[in-house]
């Protein structure tokens, strides 16, 4: 059950991605401390692993070493990457055949919820 939430964060990250141009920070992170009980520091660099391993390898490896992500939070990462590559891509589609105006108003309403949530 834990592999498929996770694999359904990933899925929303993408989809927003490819609609927004948004996911870790908003998405991931958000979604690893409210419903996983992750630190903001280990929700972070789980978010890295799944999206910026090529580029992030650094950040993760710092994260790895002071002790803030284990092995299972390396496969939480890469797990929700797996839903990145769909949600990416079926986003991109969403946002491709939805209003400039829509998609903004879709996403002002978004960070409202977002930000709402994360106050309380």
């Amino acid at each position: 059950m834990q592999l498929i939430s996770l694999f359904i964060i990933g899925v929303a990250a993408g989809l927003l991605s490819g609609m927004f141009g948004v996911g870790g920070g908003i998405i991931i992170v958000p979604a690893l401390v409210l419903f996983f009980g992750m630190s903001q520091q280990t929700a972070n660099a789980t978010s890295l692993i799944a999206l910026l391993l090529p580029v992030g390898i650094l950040g993760v490896l710092e994260y790895y070493r002071s002790g803030k992500i284990s092995a299972d939070n390396i496969w939480f990462g890469l797990t929700i990457a797996l839903g990145l590559t769909a949600g990416a891509f079926f986003g991109a589609r969403l946002a491709i055949d939805t209003s400039s105006e829509l998609l903004r108003r879709f996403f002002a309403i978004f960070l409202v919820f977002v930000a709402i949530r994360l106050w309380f």
